[in-house]
């Protein structure tokens, strides 16, 4: 298969937060633009929006690549942002993407608010949070044992803790915070009284 030439054509300092340039979304690609942390394995995936697409494997920025099933690999040398065009291919014919990788400086960061107290049948309001981390990106959250979760309490994606609990206990809940894919596992106490 051919290789599709890899262009820095937008590349930012890593210091200073946005796009330089963000393309229109793509038409063949559900996400064109993807945040990753420098020395930290990429694995990401490109979701077309039809079934039966295939990509031409390609460099993306120095250290990463697209292999044929749209997986992202690798692990980011030099943070930037990085426009490239990538080769989406269905029924025998090809067409060029857009697509940006942002790769953002290994900033140490630690999760904060890990514990939850509340009472059974009182609404529960509260946030875990990220100290630190690469300016302006946002964390995501992810119950890794949803059986840990107590009858009516939800962990969300944005890591808002809420809900009325059923009953009192104390639960610790798996949750895996990852910021542009530098990712850890925690524990969220849930004490319910």
């Amino acid at each position: 298969m051919r290789a599709v030439a890899c262009h820095a054509a937008v590349h930012r300092d890593p210091g200073q937060p946005g796009l330089a340039h963000r393309p229109p979304a793509s038409p063949s690609l559900v996400e064109d633009t993807f945040y990753v942390t420098q020395g930290i394995e990429v694995s990401q995936t490109l979701l077309p929006r039809v079934k039966g697409v295939t990509f031409r494997p390609a460099y993306l920025a120095s250290g990463v690549r697209v292999d044929g099933s749209g997986r992202l690999s690798g692990r980011p040398e030099r943070p930037g942002t990085y426009a490239v065009r990538v080769g989406v291919c269905s029924d025998g014919s090809c067409q060029e993407e857009s697509l940006t990788l942002v790769v953002l400086a290994n900033v140490p960061w630690e999760p904060r608010e890990l514990t939850f107290p509340g009472r059974a049948g009182t609404p529960l309001d509260g946030e875990i949070g990220v100290n630190g981390g690469p300016s302006g990106v946002v964390p995501t959250f992810t119950v890794t044992d949803q059986d840990k979760v107590p009858a009516g309490v939800a962990i969300g994606p944005d890591g808002h803790v809420g809900g009325v609990p059923a009953a009192a206990g104390i639960s610790e809940v798996p949750v895996r915070i990852c910021v542009a894919g530098n990712c850890a596992g925690v524990v969220v106490r849930l004490i319910i009284v």
